[in-house]
């Protein structure tokens, strides 16, 4: 490698290459998660609340072994087993009513593993298109609940999409200061309205109610809060409707083609693009460099 490269958000020379290389020579017996942890702990990469960035720098490390720039140790799974989603107990008993009918409704973050955790990968596993198995990096999870504790819906929001150009272009950020700023903006890459309740305007109620409340929880979770959020619909499937009700903007649509298509031979659905900002000076909080 004659020049940097930047994966995860971060700069690499040929010397953290070599070092990179170094630490696996060194150290046979490291696994990659202990060898990730390392990683981090010499080069002090953290979030802003301290923590090690072991994610980012797991799928930097995955991401060098694809260029044939490093060889990983055998990665090791637990049974060779992907997670299993449990199957939780909950109500599927027709909801049909007004918004009113339902209040005062709740939403839920999810606190990580445990029973809320387990409900919210089994709603979404079970009832989304796309399913919902596991995350990386940061991300947010809520469950809507109705004045009778029956669930009403599933929200995700996570990393958001490391460049698109209709949002780039709408931003007006250049690539370096993307690096640094993408982290104040998230992606709300799962919506899900349970498939029994039908409840006009409530789509757009969740959407507008866990924005309100959104960069307080990332703030309070991640030591940084947010300024923009973006969503891709696919056409194919969806008009995004409680989008447009919810005020998002549509600024675009992808191109048809995957992330993972280097050689541009993969047809993937055409999806719209749409943006809620947090903050009236979104612009100038992701073009600042910081």
């Amino acid at each position: 490698m004659s020049s940097s490269i930047v994966l995860q958000g971060r700069h690499l020379v040929p010397d953290d290459i070599e070092f990179i290389r170094r630490m696996i020579a060194d150290h046979p017996d490291w696994r990659r998660t202990r060898l990730s942890r390392e990683i981090c702990q010499l080069w002090n990469w953290r979030t802003d609340k301290g923590l090690l960035k072991d994610m980012a720098c797991r799928s930097m490390l995955r991401k060098l072994e694809q260029r044939k720039l490093i060889t990983l140790p055998v990665a090791w799974r637990k049974g060779n087993q992907a997670r299993i989603i449990p199957s939780i107990v909950h109500s599927c008993d027709p909801i049909h009513c007004e918004l009113k009918d339902l209040q005062p409704i709740h939403i839920l973050m999810v606190p990580g593993r445990g029973d809320m955790d387990n409900l919210f990968h089994c709603l979404m596993d079970r009832y989304h298109y796309l399913g919902c198995r596991g995350h990386v990096g940061e991300h947010i999870k809520y469950i809507v609940f109705d004045r009778y504790n029956r669930p009403l819906a599933c929200m995700l929001f996570g990393s958001a999409a490391w460049k698109t150009r209709a949002r780039d272009l709408f931003i007006g950020w250049s690539p370096t200061v993307r690096q640094v700023n993408l982290k104040l903006m998230t992606n709300n890459t799962r919506f899900l309205i349970l498939p029994w309740v039908v409840v006009k305007n409530l789509a757009s109620y969740i959407l507008g109610a866990c924005l309100r409340r959104l960069s307080d929880d990332w703030q309070n979770r991640y030591g940084h809060h947010l300024v923009l959020v973006e969503t891709f619909v696919d056409r194919s499937r969806f008009v995004g409707t409680c989008y447009l009700a919810a005020n998002w903007m549509r600024i675009g649509s992808t191109c048809g083609r995957s992330r993972q298509d280097r050689y541009k031979r993969v047809t993937v659905p055409v999806k719209d693009l749409y943006i809620y900002p947090l903050a009236e000076d979104f612009r100038q909080q992701l073009c600042d460099r910081i």
